[in-house]
């Protein structure tokens, strides 16, 4: 123990021996009434205190691992820890179908090309292809720009 839990504990017992000795000038009902009182108060700091349900704790080989502690906490307590879980997932897979929804506009627009313009069978196996259909593009939009002015 350190000086400092000595000294609180002293300092606590100076306090109960003064609140003691001030108790046999009190009426006997109301000394029964605080003996009453103090059995409860040590019978609640005697019961369990409430912990976490779930902990995340570091195993010997440097791995994490999610602890939920005793089997006897409700089952709100686990499902309300696993809610962040469920919002990552549902973020994931609105993520993922965002950019599912790009690669297909972005397909569209290469089937577009293919469609409206005319162009030498040689284009379609140039590994260069999507580049030359964006730019063949953008220019286009130049020169349409340029020559509405």
């Amino acid at each position: 123990m350190t000086t400092a839990h000595t000294r609180i504990d002293q300092y606590a017992r100076r306090i109960a021996h003064r609140l003691d000795g001030g108790m046999q000038e009190l009426p006997r009902d109301i000394q029964e009434r605080l003996r009453a009182a103090r059995e409860r108060a040590v019978d609640a700091r005697m019961q369990p205190q409430w912990q976490p349900r779930a902990a995340v704790q570091a195993q010997a080989d440097g791995t994490l691992a999610l602890h939920f502690g005793p089997e006897s906490a409700p089952l709100w307590n686990r499902l309300a820890s696993l809610f962040p879980l469920l919002v990552l997932v549902a973020g994931l897979w609105l993520l993922n179908y965002d950019l599912d929804d790009l690669r297909a506009s972005e397909l569209a627009e290469v089937d577009e090309a293919l469609l409206i313009d005319d162009l030498p069978p040689t284009a379609y196996a140039d590994p260069g292809f999507l580049q030359f259909l964006k730019t063949g593009v953008a220019a286009k939009a130049a020169d349409d720009a340029t020559q509405s002015d």
